[in-house]
């Protein structure tokens, strides 16, 4: 537990890495993404290879699109080549390049759907074929609600990836019906000042940062929207496809951890992430939850110091954030006790460590 005066990141980071459990119980993703990235980069005249090695990834996993890369190392690689490109929107720029035909079995079968509305569903049906971090929900009530949500993987560490994510579901939704829909509103738990002056052309105007859940809202009658490539029996032939690798990946991960931090980060400006309600979230008893987190060598109270250290290290790296509103973000209801907190992890105040990330 974070007992001593001083913490540095790197161990603390080390510690992390050892409670994220052995990489073949991690989720797996195609790696489309993190390849669109490494394209661009190299485009850019990058060197990849310090990029790949950050984030755990080798040149011969970019060139072989067979190989599936895991989930963390996906969101790791593209916050790297963010940085190193200066692009602080790359997953939404990125979901704009590649044809959405390039998405294989996937976008065909959404392809091949009678109706949007039938088009989402099989999204949220076959959502772990591309990646098994992700799962899809779509409702259809007073709203045509579709949200995203991770599993097994943390979801704080990312910007990117989920920006790719719901930029690809529009164009998809766009090029299936022969419209240009729009969304009532988008809702991404990950906070931002301000998004990209391009949001409103995909996104609408009613985009809501550091919200408790990921999602897209649509006006309800565009469920019934016939999709235009609509075919049946492609669609028969496609699904029993879909079926057949969707019982070949992996239902559970155990990482406990992954998804208690998740539900901790939206909470966390409203200073209600506590153990009882965390449990609460994740339809769980107290006892229930203390013994989980235990046998994965963790307490609440340490693991929320820890998962607030790194949200910190994260935030100071936006230097839209004042310190003011990073101390916000991670519940804290003064600024002198997130700086008291900053100073105990790492003998150095706030404003101490962002001057020398900057430097």
């Amino acid at each position: 537990m974070l007992n001593e005066p001083k913490i540095e990141s790197q161990t603390l980071e080390s510690k992390t890495d050892e409670a994220r459990g052995h990489p073949s119980q991690l989720p797996n993703a195609s790696g489309a993404i993190a390849r669109l990235a490494f394209t661009r980069a190299k485009a850019a005249g990058i060197a990849v290879e310090p990029l790949l090695k950050g984030a755990h990834l080798t040149l011969s996993q970019m060139e072989n699109p067979h190989l599936h890369l895991k989930v963390r190392d996906q969101i790791q690689f593209l916050n790297l080549v963010a940085g190193a490109l200066a692009d602080d929107f790359l997953g939404f720029h990125l979901a704009q390049a590649p044809d959405l035909r390039e998405f294989g079995l996937f976008y065909y079968v959404l392809a091949s759907a009678e109706t949007l509305m039938d088009a989402f569903e099989r999204a949220a049906r076959y959502s772990s074929i591309l990646n098994e971090g992700i799962c899809c929900r779509c409702t259809d009530g007073g709203e045509l609600r579709v949200s995203l949500c991770y599993v097994g993987v943390n979801r704080h560490p990312d910007r990117h990836q989920i920006e790719f994510l719901l930029t690809a579901l529009i164009r998809i939704s766009r090029q299936l019906t022969g419209m240009h829909l729009m969304p009532t509103r988008m809702r991404l738990i990950h906070f931002r000042e301000r998004g990209s002056p391009e949001f409103p052309e995909y996104f609408g105007d009613d985009v809501q940062f550091g919200a408790d859940e990921d999602e897209i809202v649509f006006p309800a009658r565009i469920a019934n929207l016939p999709v235009v490539s609509a075919d049946p029996y492609l669609s028969k032939i496609l699904i029993g496809y879909c079926e057949e690798a969707l019982s070949k990946r992996m239902s559970t991960y155990r990482s406990f951890r992954a998804n208690v931090e998740n539900a901790i980060v939206p909470l966390l400006p409203h200073g209600k992430a506590s153990a009882s309600e965390i449990a609460r979230r994740l339809g769980i008893g107290q006892r229930t939850f203390a013994r989980r987190l235990s046998t994965e060598g963790l307490t609440f109270s340490g693991l929320l110091e820890r998962l607030r250290f790194d949200l910190a290290n994260r935030y100071l790296q936006d230097r839209n954030l004042s310190i003011s509103e990073i101390a916000w973000l991670l519940g804290y209801q003064e600024v002198g006790g997130f700086s008291h907190a900053f100073k105990r992890w790492t003998g150095k105040t706030p404003r101490e460590r962002r001057t020398k990330v900057a430097a």
